[in-house]
Formats: structure tokens, sequence, C-alpha cells
């Protein structure tokens, strides 16, 4: 199984002061330009690069490392029989995190011995743990995009769907709100839209 993986941070639960004015003929719905700020929320999602699907989504205040070990294992829980998960994440560091290299030692059916993080070991470094994370002989093998190439990760297609869909010209009145509104576009999403995305894009260089 192939999983796509990235977090969006930031979102803005925004609340227009006056509602939309809807459309007429010849005439787009105008929205609110001034609005209430009540906060941001942190969404982490997991795209199946085979079915279209987002397979675990996590709605919350933080982004943090036990963030993405707790999606991680989730994820896990959910597909206990898949004999191997390829995961594409970007590179950033609670993606290189001993947290992750611990679930990955993990699934292994003999134990490893880790080292200490910061002296020894996988854990000495970043350098030491990506290594260890691209290592294709783990149940769970992680491949990291390039730096400044995460917009390779098929995530963030889906991520523009849920901008346009749902947050651009969204209103939501609290933090609990948005996060709802989010959740429940996801599970619509993968009831009536998902599909796999048509990958087109070859590996050739985009400048001469």
């Amino acid at each position: 199984m192939t999983i796509s993986l990235d977090e969006m941070t930031g979102i803005q639960a925004l609340e227009r002061t006056m509602p939309n004015l809807p459309m007429k003929p010849g005439r787009p719905e105008k929205a609110e330009f001034e609005y209430i700020r009540h906060g941001t929320q942190s969404l982490i999602a997991s795209f199946n690069v085979a079915t279209g699907h987002i397979e675990q989504a996590s709605v919350g205040d933080t982004r943090t490392e036990a963030d993405l070990l707790a999606h991680l294992s989730a994820l896990i829980a959910q597909h206990p029989n898949v004999p191997k998960l390829h995961l594409v994440m970007d590179c950033l560091n609670t993606h290189q995190s001993e947290a992750v290299v611990r679930l990955v030692a993990a699934l292994e059916p003999e134990p490893i011995e880790l080292g200490q993080k910061g002296n020894s070991g996988i854990l000495q470094s970043m350098a030491t743990r990506t290594a260890f994370l691209r290592n294709p002989d783990h149940r769970l093998v992680v491949h990291f995009t390039p730096k400044h190439c995460s917009w390779l990760n098929q995530i963030e297609i889906w991520f523009s769907i849920l901008l346009r869909k749902v947050l651009r010209r969204g209103n939501f009145t609290s933090q609990a709100d948005l996060k709802a509104k989010i959740l429940a576009f996801i599970e619509y999403f993968n009831r009536t839209m998902a599909k796999p995305f048509k990958w087109t894009y070859k590996g050739k260089p985009l400048t001469s």
C-alpha cells in the first residue's frame, strides 16, 4: 500500500460578519470580506495513491511529533495485514523523528538496537534516522521528496481540493465547527469523489 502524507497547518476558523449574498442570473455569489477569527487547526492527512481515498485524517490544535505518531499508529492499526507500507512524505524534521523511527522498528519481526538520540546508533542524527527510515527491507518504508519538491507528493493535490471546496469561502463559527466540516467533507469525498489521480509528471527537468 502506498500512502501520501502531509500536514496542512494554520487553517483559520473564520466567521463572516454578514451572510453571503446568493447567486443570481449573471451574478456570482458574494462573500463578506470582514470576519471574526476563532483560531486555527492543523490537519494531518494520509492519501491512498492506488484508491484515491483519505485513509486517515487527524485535525487538532498542534502538528507535533506526538501528533504524527498518533496519526501513523492509527493508520497502521487500520491495515494490520498489509505486508508492505510505502509512505511518501517531505523532509520535515518531525517526519524523521525518533518517534517515527521507533514506530518503524516496532513493526519488524526482530528487535532492533536503535542507540541513543544525539549520541549513538540509528538515533544518533537526522542523517542516520533518515537512512533507517528509507531502508527498503522494512515493512514500513519512507520515501522522502527532494527539498523544495513537496509538490510531487499527491496529498498536495487533495489539499487543493479541500481548499477550493471547503476552506476558501467557508464560514466557521468555532474551531470545533471547522474541524467538523473538514471531517464531514473527507467522509463525503471518500464516498462520492475518491479516485486515483492521473499522474502525468514524467520526471523530466522543468527547466533547461
